[in-house]
């Protein structure tokens, strides 16, 4: 593996960095949504009991101490370690101001946000290509060594690769803002491999989306951990009131102890759905899945992939394009984990596409 600085130079094709998965299902109430990493069925109804109740409250400006408590509670923190965000899309235009890098690296393929933002900022930014004869597996050593801002997702969207700890940890020094994107690791069973909560490492930023697992995408919501004078800064650069009333009740009421439960057995049933959407992928040998995959979706290859995307539109089945990831192309599709049914369905459609395309 080696870093690059300019992909599209390097395959011929730059990746359009904000196309992202809900442009797969706009404007299409009738698809059934493979492309959102939503998880299926949320929010839950005691969740939007509590997002509801919030709604008599909304004269008042919002006040985020208590749901900041409530998050550093989570993670056993000190409140000034966390600071709450308007999703954690919000996270990485806040990083992209506030933080002075004069190497910025991202590492990819992953979600394609860090970098747009950064961009956005002014920052010339390079890639670190993870690839697919690695199993899209970190090297650290593929990061430059004097690289002072550097992303990573864990897991990682797209791949479902989850990065060990360690490997992870091995990337923070002084001097070096290490930011690590754990947007989907309430959807690992134990969240093993997490770094939230970790303050013995240098450097380190994690972010977190409370939209993943509890359907909240709409809602937007999501915090940073990281050291105190950091939050500070990233803190300055939000508007006033960056986070909704009925968003703090959502980051109260799903940190609690009984919502952490139910999050974890979340995370066993999608690991479970997963394991059977992999076999019934694995009857297809033209078709590769990334693997093991550990995120709440899969990441597969196979020929004429945009076709294929097609194919499965026209069938009612609404999957998110690879090629707009750095370091991915056009034989690329990203597939999220629903219920066996709904796999199934899925399966049967692929098999029409693929057989007549062979015909």
């Amino acid at each position: 593996m080696r870093a690059i600085a300019d992909t599209g130079a390097a395959t011929g094709h730059e990746p359009d960095l904000r196309h992202h998965g809900d442009a797969e299902v706009r404007a299409a109430d009738d698809l059934t949504d493979l492309a959102v990493n939503v998880r299926a069925g949320t929010p839950p109804a005691w969740l939007k009991a509590e997002i509801a109740a919030s709604l008599d409250g909304l004269a008042a400006y919002p006040d985020g101490r208590s749901a900041r408590r409530a998050v550093a509670a989570r993670h056993g923190l000190p409140v000034e370690r966390v600071l709450l965000t308007s999703g954690a899309a919000e996270a990485f235009v806040l990083l992209a101001r506030a933080v002075r890098a004069q190497r910025p690296v991202v590492v990819h393929p992953q979600f394609t946000e860090p970098e747009a933002a950064l961009r956005d900022a002014g920052h010339t930014v390079e890639r670190v290509l993870l690839t697919e004869r690695d199993g899209f597996r970190l090297d650290a050593d593929a990061v430059p060594s004097d690289a002072d801002l550097v992303v990573v997702g864990n897991p990682t969207n797209p791949t479902s690769v989850l990065h060990p700890a360690k490997t992870l940890a091995s990337l923070a020094r002084p001097g070096r803002t290490l930011v690590v994107d754990e947007a989907f690791m309430d959807a690992v069973p134990g969240e093993r491999a997490a770094l939230a909560g970790r303050t013995d490492l240098p450097g380190l930023v994690v972010l977190r989306s409370l939209t993943k697992t509890w359907g909240l995408a709409g809602l937007r919501i999501g915090y940073v951990l990281a050291a105190p004078d950091l939050i500070a800064d990233l803190a300055a650069a939000q508007p006033l009131w960056p986070v909704s009333s009925p968003a703090l009740a959502a980051a109260r009421a799903c940190t609690t102890p009984a919502a952490l439960a139910e999050a974890a057995a979340a995370a066993e049933e999608i690991a479970a759905d997963r394991a059977h959407l992999l076999a019934r992928l694995g009857e297809f040998p033209t078709l590769r899945a990334v693997g093991p995959a550990e995120a709440p979706f899969v990441l597969i290859r196979l020929p004429d992939a945009m076709t294929v995307r097609a194919g499965l539109r026209a069938r009612g089945f609404a999957v998110r394009r690879g090629d707009t990831f750095p370091g991915l192309g056009p034989d690329w599709l990203r597939l999220a984990v629903r219920d066996p049914a709904t796999t199934d369905r899925l399966v049967t459609a692929l098999a029409e596409v693929l057989g007549a395309a062979a015909s």
